[in-house]
């Protein structure tokens, strides 16, 4: 494919303003910005998918965490793929198609060492961002290396709907949980969480008391928790674990945007009698289990036995607006942007 040659000017998104609370558009601003010709080791790309993640919600408060903030009037990062277009890196020509991390942009010039080239024959580009990214292996590390999966365990998870969520609950079903129960926010997504994704049981967690539909739908207890979503999730399967039970803290969605001390758990101390182990993860520990992560899932993709479920919304114009549906969860599996052209 020949060197094609790159606008002067491209558009990105700023983070405007810190959001107190919820984040509302005006958080954000859609700039037109100089295309950087690239130096020596670098490559510039062109965006196909750009990946929003609810981590990204954190990186608006300019607080530490384990990822530095977002700068205000500075673009935004995150999850990308799209292709070459002009490299003066050892290894990459223009047309390779790669991942990397400068999305919320159209264009980006990178650092070759910091992009990985993948094989859209062999699956969709989005699905790197997905089933075969980051949000994939969060999943599967979390519920195995993590979790400690066992043959036969009773799971529960929340957010179960949504990206990782979505994953999870189908590689507990393949690695052979015995029951997998899953809470999300509509009526639309509990029945495809039951019909489609192969939860043994699922419930509109808005319905009632979370602790009320977990009792009801694992009345022996679970033994694993998968956390998307922290606060009355949590507290509820504390309440249901068993002696010994394990639970991955992988997200706390409900009190991203709240701007006050969660009320939940407030059973923190059944953990002493019970025995249990509630441990954080960060996908970003698991990079030596991505080989065996990819090769696995995209065994399971081939045969049909895992379903790939994104959401994409189209045009650029639209990452800030995709961004804030994703917080409101009207995404089913993994959100991503698909860029015009």
């Amino acid at each position: 494919m020949a060197e094609q040659a790159a606008p002067a000017t491209a558009r990105e998104w700023h983070l405007a303003a810190r959001p107190q609370g919820w984040p509302v558009p005006t958080d954000f601003a859609l700039v037109e910005a100089p295309v950087r010709t690239p130096g020596p080791g670098e490559i510039l790309v062109r965006n196909a998918y750009l990946s929003v993640d609810p981590y990204m919600r954190g990186r608006m408060n300019d607080v530490p965490s384990y990822v530095p903030p977002f700068q205000l009037g500075q673009p935004m990062d995150g999850g990308a793929v799209g292709y070459v277009v002009a490299s003066a890196a050892e290894g990459f020509a223009p047309g390779d198609a790669v991942l990397h991390g400068l999305g919320w942009r159209e264009y980006a010039t990178l650092d070759a060492a910091h992009a990985v080239k993948v094989d859209p024959a062999a699956a969709p580009l989005s699905a790197y961002l997905g089933v075969l990214g980051m949000t994939g292996l969060t999943a599967y590390a979390g519920l195995l290396a993590v979790g400690g999966l066992k043959e036969g365990d009773k799971v529960f998870v929340s957010g179960a709907a949504g990206a990782v969520g979505s994953m999870v609950g189908q590689i507990a079903k393949l690695k052979g949980a015995a029951l997998v129960v899953g809470s999300a926010g509509s009526a639309e997504k509990v029945t495809r969480l039951v019909e489609e994704f192969g939860y043994d049981a699922a419930f509109d967690y808005k319905d009632a008391p979370v602790r009320e539909q977990l009792a009801a739908a694992a009345p022996d207890g679970i033994d694993l928790y998968f956390d998307n979503v922290g606060g009355d999730h949590l507290e509820a399967a504390i309440g249901a674990l068993n002696v010994h039970g394990r639970a991955v803290l992988c997200g706390a969605i409900a009190q991203y945007n709240e701007t006050t001390a969660p009320a939940a758990p407030r059973n923190l101390a059944l953990a002493i009698g019970k025995r249990l182990r509630l441990e954080g993860m960060l996908v970003g520990d698991h990079a030596a289990l991505r080989q065996q992560f990819v090769t696995e899932v995209a065994g399971w993709l081939a045969s049909g036995e895992l379903r790939n479920e994104e959401t994409v919304v189209d045009g650029f114009e639209h990452t800030a607006e995709a961004f804030l549906d994703l917080l409101r969860g009207a995404n089913t599996g993994k959100m991503v942007v698909r860029l015009d052209g």
